[in-house]
């Protein structure tokens, strides 16, 4: 399992996730990801959004807030992933 750092802009601390699925929708990558390094126990998953411009030396991810794409991008997830069940 690929792991990730995410940074916070705003002065928060680093925090490290576990990515557990990676897609694209109409050129958007998004990533499903979770603090917990053990894929069998129960824990809670994050849907991150790359806002990154072509040419970024590095990916820039942010929490999806919307509550439309945040359902339909959830949905994607299910389904690629047949034994989870995302609850919002």
């Amino acid at each position: 399992m690929n792991r990730i750092e995410f940074c916070p802009v705003e002065g928060g601390e680093k925090v490290w996730f576990s990515v557990l699925e990676e897609t694209r929708i109409s050129g958007v990558s998004y990533l499903l990801v979770t603090e917990s390094e053990d894929e069998e126990e129960d824990a809670e998953v994050y849907i991150l959004k790359d806002t990154s411009r072509d040419g970024d030396a590095d990916a820039l991810y942010e929490f999806v807030e919307d509550d439309g794409e945040l359902e339909a991008v959830s949905k994607i997830f299910e389904e690629l992933l047949e034994d989870v069940d995302i609850e919002l």
